[in-house]
């Protein structure tokens, strides 16, 4: 397993992380939980990624158990806040109120006395963006989070953040970002490697249709991630036929390199220096290996000039936001 420093951090966390976004919020028995974390250990994985609202507590809660029993300076934990947390409509979002009230409700859950990346799930247009930097700058000093991060932003929404918060506080940015899904590559990464801030990108396996097993012009699979009606605004991104056939053109391609589809598609995203992590999923320890064996592996000019070839002209850019971002910002 190779390692990245995360933005301007001392932060140095493995180039495949662990989420627990479809999984381990209750989507897997706590056996299979533990087994793949531990799996993840064993891989030389040190950076895990969850969230309050992922099984509305139960990831990490979980995590919790599974993470107390290591040194705590073994690994990087990751967690966010955003998302409604109950049916109070005013459980959610980044209110100073909710900052300071969801991050000590995510430490008692985690079992630890701090994260060292707290992340803004989503942008909240409703608060004055001053108001949500102090909070966190709040967190940081109080020594509940050793950083700031934040997932799904726009380009207009990181600019004014940087200006009032400066340099230092914000040390990552967590987009969607795949092979079906190129969009960051367009001003985000950019705008952020130029103020000290790393990618830790989710979803580079495209929901998992990246590994090959969904095939065009058949049903979405019983049972699979796409079944689920959470998935259903990800379906027009990376779930169509021009999408699931360019899939296909991508299977001899790994082939060839002597790779398998995971592999080519996670080396592919970490080809990029601005990306720092791609967090996986995992339902079973040996996806965790196969996972975390992409690290390291290089792709000559030649199998990148033929992913290109491969997807053709697969709308992989186009800037739709991903689910629950908002554009916009409030100030006071």
């Amino acid at each position: 397993m190779r390692y990245r420093t995360l933005g301007s951090s001392d932060l140095q966390v493995s180039e495949i992380s662990l989420g627990s976004w479809l999984t381990y919020s209750g989507g897997i028995e706590a056996d299979t939980t533990r087994a793949c974390t531990e799996a993840a250990f064993d891989a030389g994985v040190n950076f895990f990624d969850t969230a309050n609202v992922y099984g509305q507590g139960a990831a990490e809660t979980a995590w919790g158990e599974i993470l107390s029993a290591h040194p705590r300076d073994s690994y990087v934990l990751a967690t966010k806040v955003y998302f409604p947390m109950s049916d109070d409509p005013a459980d959610q979002g980044l209110s100073p109120a909710q900052i300071a009230q969801q991050i000590d409700a995510s430490l008692t859950r985690l079992k630890t006395d701090y994260v060292d990346l707290y992340q803004a799930h989503r942008f909240d247009p409703t608060v004055p963006i001053e108001d949500t930097i102090e909070a966190f700058q709040k967190v940081v000093e109080q020594g509940k989070a050793r950083y700031i991060g934040f997932s799904e932003w726009t380009p207009e929404q990181i600019r004014a953040a940087i200006d009032i918060a400066g340099p230092g506080l914000f040390v990552s940015s967590q987009p969607q970002y795949s092979m079906l899904w190129q969009a960051p590559e367009a001003e985000v990464f950019g705008l952020c490697a130029t103020h000290g801030i790393s990618q830790i990108v989710w979803s580079p396996l495209a929901q998992g249709v990246l590994t090959g097993k969904y095939k065009p012009g058949r049903p979405v699979p019983e049972g699979s991630r796409f079944a689920s009606a959470d998935m259903a605004v990800s379906q027009d991104l990376v779930y169509s036929d021009a999408a699931l056939e360019a899939v296909q053109r991508l299977v001899p391609v790994a082939e060839q390199a002597g790779m398998s589809m995971p592999t080519l598609a996670l080396a592919w995203v970490l080809r990029r220096s601005e990306v720092a992590s791609a967090i996986t999923g995992a339902s079973r320890p040996e996806q965790v290996h196969a996972n975390a064996a992409a690290s390291g592996v290089e792709l000559s000019d030649d199998v990148l000039a033929a992913v290109d070839r491969a997807l053709g002209d697969v709308p992989v850019t186009e800037p739709t936001l991903a689910p629950g971002a908002q554009t916009g910002v409030k100030h006071r």
